[in-house]
């Protein structure tokens, strides 16, 4: 299935960006602290929303965190530090995907804005907001862009997917060992604030947690219609070659 074989590289690639020395100097250039750079930036295409909005879109942190960082962060405009967040993330492809070739750029971004269009937006407005921000000329700046507007439109779905199953996003957070760019379990949750005591992962909880990422895998699996089957194989193969670039 083509939706698991991108999985790990569209969490990789969409998402690299957020950790990266980009997005540290933004978030000086910004000069606040915590997670504020970050929700304005990635959910500024949002506007200028209560913060439950945002609790509502991003589905893990915990509300009144996302409350106090987004309304601490209030001085930067949301639209305008979507754009920069933009930039964050356009440089970021440029510096790492230097070594990726101007043909495979090319073909790889086509592909993803391929998918990216003719996605349905339902269930993922962080997905319709970025989707709609405009996107970079070059083709390196583009890829990593369209790779996270595809990231999130998993995420959405995803929120999805784990509340189907009965999960609740903190027992997401705690019984998530296989996002390579998140902590394992306890670490990663006091990471996104959430408080102590945590409860028990069980084994019931972990097969929730797998069925919620094959659900997932299913829901996003229509957004990749559009392309016929060499297009897909070409996906998987510049997604994966663009992987190795990056995180080697």
């Amino acid at each position: 299935m083509i939706s698991a074989a991108t999985k790990e590289p569209i969490y990789k690639l969409g998402g690299g960006f957020m950790i990266s020395r980009e997005a540290k100097a933004f978030s000086q250039e910004t000069g606040l602290s915590g997670w504020g750079p970050y929700f304005r930036g990635r959910c500024g295409v949002l506007g200028e929303v209560d913060a439950d909005v945002v609790a509502a879109a991003v589905g893990f942190f915990p509300p009144q965190v996302v409350r106090d960082q987004w309304e601490a962060a209030r001085s930067l405009p949301a639209a305008e530090t979507a754009t920069r967040y933009a930039r964050v993330a356009a440089d970021f492809g440029r510096r790492k995907l230097a070594d990726l070739p101007d043909e495979e750029a090319e073909r790889l971004a086509g592909l993803l804005e391929t998918v990216c269009d003719n996605a349905d937006p339902v269930a993922a407005p962080l997905f319709a907001g970025w989707r709609a921000m405009p996107r970079p000329t070059d083709p390196r700046g583009r890829v990593i862009h369209l790779v996270h507007v595809l990231r999130e439109l998993r995420g959405g779905l995803h929120i999805v997917a784990v509340l189907a199953t009965g999960l609740t996003p903190l027992e997401s957070v705690l019984s998530t060992a296989d996002n390579p760019l998140m902590q394992p379990g306890e670490t990663n949750a006091e990471y996104f604030g959430w408080a102590r005591p945590y409860p028990e992962v069980t084994t019931e909880v972990q097969a929730k947690r797998r069925r919620a990422e094959e659900l997932t895998d299913t829901l996003i699996s229509p957004a990749f219609a559009a392309l016929d089957e060499a297009e897909r194989n070409d996906l998987v193969e510049l997604l994966t070659k663009a992987d190795k670039i990056v995180f080697g």
